[in-house]
């Protein structure tokens, strides 16, 4: 037997597979496949075609109206018209001195000259600022919070954009404030012309207007920064002057001197410039190495102006410009405690003892996280006061809130028929009571 030498197994299986085979074969399975095979052949054969007709070469042409063949009535071809440029979104504002000409001017330019020769009045008034350390008792101080309000008649749209930067005039005889957006624009308002004619908007920058101040000194000219380029408007010769100009990119800037001849700027970059508007180059007298990874707020202390606070991604150092160098500068003192992103330092407006910081870290149990949509919240000194400084806030009814400078919660401004957005940029004027807040919707809020 040619199985004697398998095993039982073995021998079982090839059984199986001889039994299967018989079982199939009995089914005449592949006969019947061959079968169905010829016959699907033959009628798929049998099959014909069907030729598309061919297109009749006198077929009618189909007819269309003179218009659509852009031809006159007489039959003379109109000719075609002249393609037209895409206008651009926005603009591009060329270097060098622009005349200051609000966009929202029409035929009429009397209204505007209405407004700038209320700047120009109102800043030919000699302003004699004393800085004296006159501390009013805190219960009386929140009073007087307490009856700044906000009213509908206060609210004014003056940019386009989200509102980067705003500067409020030190007259005590008239309040005019400017705000400057993401698009460039600057918006002059004066709060006490109730008409719409009290609020022009002018395009001096390419972009963001991330830092505005009034010269103290002179306050016909008012000084705005973006990441191109540094201007001064003069309201006296109605012009915008381009005091310093970079291929990098700026992010703010502070007067180094009381008359404001001289600036310092950060970059965003983390470099700083030391800028004197008295030369006529736009270039920067020194640009400086400062080790940051990026700068964004500067500011000179209020005393001792031969110090600057920068603020950038965690760090916070106090410089003396007098030894400053392209490389290798060491900061005179850090603050350190920071473990995430800082906005902005400044010092106290009357001593410098005191610095005032607004870090992504929460540290003081406030909300700095406003998102890409708004713009960074920045902490400043009631230029009055030592110890007092006022911020916006996330909170609900949107509100401003001013602290002590313990953490205390002192006053929050809000009304809830009136404000409905959360102002990010505010500022404080330097003599009288009255709070200036802007939003991402261009619009000024007046406490």
């Amino acid at each position: 037997d040619e199985y004697s030498e398998l095993s039982a197994y073995e021998r079982k299986r090839l059984k199986n597979i001889t039994e299967n085979a018989k079982f199939f074969a009995a089914l005449q399975l592949h006969e019947s496949a061959a079968r169905l095979h010829q016959i699907a052949t033959k009628r798929q054969s049998h099959i014909t075609k069907r030729e598309k007709p061919k297109k009749a070469e006198d077929e009618t042409v189909r007819r269309r109206s003179m218009r659509l063949q852009r031809v006159e009535p007489s039959g003379t071809p109109v000719p075609k018209a002249p393609t037209q440029p895409e206008a651009e979104e926005y603009p591009q504002v060329p270097a060098g001195p622009l005349p200051m000409v609000p966009e929202d001017q029409t035929g009429n330019s009397n209204l505007t000259e209405d407004l700038l020769a209320t700047w120009m009045r109102i800043s030919e008034v000699l302003l004699v600022t004393v800085a004296t350390n006159v501390v009013t008792v805190v219960s009386r101080y929140q009073d007087i919070l307490s009856s700044m309000v906000l009213s509908a008649e206060n609210i004014r749209k003056v940019v386009k954009y989200r509102v980067c930067s705003v500067a409020i005039h030190p007259s005590e005889s008239v309040i005019f404030v400017a705000a400057g957006d993401r698009s460039g624009q600057i918006g002059l308002w004066n709060v006490d012309c109730k008409s719409e004619e009290g609020a022009h908007t002018f395009t001096p920058h390419n972009d963001s207007v991330t830092c505005m101040r009034f010269s103290a000194h002179d306050p016909a000219h008012l000084l705005s920064l973006s990441s191109e380029s540094l201007r001064c408007a003069d309201v006296t010769r109605a012009v915008f002057d381009e005091v310093c100009r970079t291929q990098g990119s700026f992010s703010c800037f502070d007067f180094l001197e009381d008359s404001a001849r001289t600036a310092v700027v950060g970059h965003w970059d983390g470099a700083v410039d030391i800028v004197d508007r008295r030369t006529r180059r736009t270039s920067p007298e020194l640009s400086a190495d400062i080790g940051f990874k990026r700068t964004r707020t500067v500011h000179v202390h209020p005393v001792n102006k031969q110090y600057f606070i920068a603020a950038g991604s965690v760090d916070v150092c106090i410089y003396d410009v007098r030894y400053l160098k392209q490389k290798g500068n060491k900061p005179v003192s850090s603050l350190g405690g920071h473990t995430k992103s800082v906005a902005s330092a400044y010092f106290s407006p009357v001593t410098g003892h005191r610095v005032v910081t607004v870090c992504a870290d929460d540290m003081l149990r406030h909300n700095n996280n406003t998102g890409r949509w708004l713009s960074r919240f920045q902490a400043i000194w009631d230029p009055k006061r030592e110890d007092c400084f006022v911020v916006g806030s996330m909170a609900r009814p949107r509100q401003i809130q001013v602290f002590q400078e313990t953490g205390r919660l002192l006053h929050s401004f809000y009304n809830p028929d009136c404000l409905g957005s959360v102002c990010s940029i505010n500022v404080v004027h330097p003599s009288k009571n009255i709070l200036v807040g802007g939003n991402s919707s261009g619009r000024l809020h007046v406490f």
